[in-house]
């Protein structure tokens, strides 16, 4: 890890996760942190589910269901930002640290920052 300010650290090269849905896991200042790319933005959050600790990030990622207009039709949004827990399928917008099925739970979410090429967290 190369720490590039105070509270600024390397993660990665932008190649690593120039694709949407690409992620990198990157230990930082000794807490696993996923930098994802979504949708042509990069988000990053830790790599810890507060169910029971699981590694929330090397889960699936997904679109999600939305309701239509008139509140009954159904749609599928294919802009996967959703991270399922792999050990009990707790899942989280990427974009935000929520748990998309109840408020009270949530992520740490952190800055990311592009800077010539390298990929930064800032915390």
């Amino acid at each position: 890890m190369v720490t590039v300010g105070e509270n600024r650290h390397y993660v990665c090269d932008e190649s690593e996760i120039g694709d949407p849905g690409d992620r990198v896991i990157a230990d930082v200042r000794g807490q696993e942190i996923a930098v994802f790319n979504i949708d042509g933005g990069y988000h990053a959050v830790a790599n810890y589910c507060p169910h029971q600790a699981g590694p929330l990030c090397e889960g699936e990622l997904r679109g999600e269901m939305e309701t239509g207009d008139d509140g009954w039709e159904w749609r599928y949004v294919d802009i996967k930002k959703n991270i399922t827990c792999p050990w009990h399928a707790w899942k989280f917008d990427v974009t935000t640290g929520r748990n998309i099925n109840d408020d009270h739970y949530a992520v740490p979410t952190y800055d990311v920052v592009v800077d010539g090429g390298n990929v930064y967290i800032s915390f």
